[in-house]
């Protein structure tokens, strides 16, 4: 049978009709089918929707908050794994059309609430799509009197809220409360910041859902430290479901997941987008650059310190029986007046910087004590260090710390005492001294003092004193200053060992 210019438009219609319908129906039961229909709504026609596992499991997790399995989720992924646009994004366009929950409220919160707007502009402009609005545009309808980019209801009582991890002062509660990266990277190193993020989502987010029993939270993000809100969590055993996937499985990783499909060291969680070459020669080299290995096992291992260690890793310490001769010495000092048992110890850190540019950690002076006692130590260990030994003590703005640096000043007369203010992060000041033990360049005199002093270096910046390495860090910084011109001598063999 020969059909007709008419028959054949109105079957390739029917066709077009057909496969619509089909998406509709599989949108309506799956998340990850409900992003492949709608990525054409948020994405440029040159970038391809490439499926992998890892969206799977993150919809399936997604999935099992709807249907009130899970109230309580923790998702840790490397960047770039499409956690914002799942989570923040299509799972909420999801649950008001194709899964008919348009009467659902949301609270959204970051670190920035330039993020989660951003987020509600996307996820709005799913919900206004044709798409959408021809499958599912009759379920609910956008208000004209409230919708913003910061808010947005429907006619259904349900709305969307955008705010900041600081800024949930509303008085507006959610059935989901989705927290998505509450920490701001560049902010890792700083106590102050991660402890009020902390007692945000401590103090506050429990008080913003609508009912404990049946309303959800979902907090994703990469883990940046070990006292971040995931490592509260989990410390806490606060009862989250944890999804943790990173991105080279490891068989040992501390928080392998039973939803992980991989089974050998080094396979990857998304091959189809991201390759092992662009992570050699491209991610790592990145991230190393920023904040060293530690960088990497935090953002890309969900693992907030290396195998081997921090910036600093343990293999690359190397040990020696005698202190060195020649070159340049230097003790930097990191400065505390509290004797508690919780405050930052006193600590001065001497290095010496051989004629051949190698690096030897001499002697580590560590204690809490009174002002008083401060000064003392800073004195007796110059008479013991001698004058060749130069010192280098912080200064903190203000009139006391001019008192305090006359102080320090008068008692060393005779001695090459230098003062400056900190500039910079920890992690910044530290980066310098951190490069010299991973190109081998640092070694520590035995001494009853390594122990302590290489677990803080180790755990640096996660741990919870740097007080070592900051005195350390400082000692570097006066060294590179003063490094030695004259001709290179040879080190003495048994300095070697």
């Amino acid at each position: 049978m020969t059909l007709n210019e008419s028959q054949i438009t109105a079957l390739l219609r029917n066709r077009q009709w057909a496969l619509e319908q089909l998406d509709r129906v599989d949108a309506e039961k799956s998340l990850l089918q409900f992003a492949r229909v709608m990525w054409p709504a948020l994405e440029p026609a040159s970038r391809t929707f490439v499926q992998g596992r890892v969206l799977e499991v993150i919809c399936e997790h997604l999935e099992a908050v709807s249907r009130g399995e899970i109230r309580k989720l923790l998702i840790n992924v490397p960047p770039g794994c499409m956690k914002s646009l799942l989570v923040s994004v299509l799972w909420p366009a999801w649950e008001w059309g194709p899964q008919n929950r348009a009467g659902t409220r949301y609270v959204a919160a970051s670190y920035s609430q330039t993020l989660t707007i951003r987020d509600n502009r996307r996820c709005r402009n799913v919900i206004v799509s044709d798409v959408y609005q021809k499958h599912w545009g009759k379920r609910f309808t956008l208000t004209g009197d409230q919708n913003a980019k910061e808010r947005y209801d429907n006619d259904q009582t349900g709305f969307r809220i955008a705010t900041s991890v600081s800024g949930v002062g509303t008085g507006e509660r959610g059935d989901r409360f989705i927290i998505d990266d509450p920490h701001n990277v560049g902010e890792t190193e700083s106590d102050l910041k991660r402890e009020a993020v902390l007692q945000w989502f401590t103090e506050v987010v429990p008080t913003r859902i609508n009912d404990p029993e049946r309303s959800a939270i979902v907090v994703v993000m990469q883990r940046i430290h070990e006292q971040d809100v995931s490592g509260h969590i989990l410390g806490k055993e606060l009862g989250y479901e944890h999804l943790c996937l990173p991105m080279e499985y490891e068989t040992d990783h501390p928080f392998v997941c039973k939803k992980d499909w991989r089974k050998e060291d080094g396979e990857l969680l998304w091959p189809e987008r991201f390759s092992g070459e662009y992570l050699n020669t491209d991610l790592k080299p990145v991230l190393e650059s920023w904040g060293g290995s530690y960088a990497v096992a935090g953002q890309l291992q969900q693992r907030p310190s290396s195998r081997l260690g921090g910036i600093v890793k343990r293999d690359d310490l190397k040990f020696v029986d005698n202190a060195g001769y020649g070159g340049v010495v230097v003790r930097g000092w990191d400065l505390a007046g509290s004797m508690n048992n919780k405050a930052a110890y006193t600590c001065g850190v001497k290095l010496r910087m051989m004629p051949d540019g190698r690096v030897l950690v001499e002697d580590v002076k560590r204690f809490r004590g009174t002002y008083l006692e401060v000064y003392q130590a800073i004195q007796d260990c110059a008479e013991r260090d001698g004058l060749e030994c130069k010192i280098d003590v912080p200064q903190d703005p203000g009139q006391a710390s001019l008192a305090q640096r006359g102080t320090i000043a008068g008692m060393l007369h005779g001695y090459a005492v230098s003062f400056s203010p900190e500039s910079g992060s920890k992690i910044d000041r530290a980066r310098p001294f951190a490069a010299q033990t991973e190109a081998g360049n640092v070694y520590l005199v035995r001494g009853s003092w390594n122990d302590t002093y290489v677990t803080e270096l180790c755990m640096f910046p996660a741990g919870q004193y740097k007080d070592q390495m900051d005195a350390t860090s400082r000692a570097y910084s006066k060294l590179i200053q003063l490094k030695p011109r004259a001709q290179r001598e040879i080190i003495r063999p048994e300095l070697i060992t």
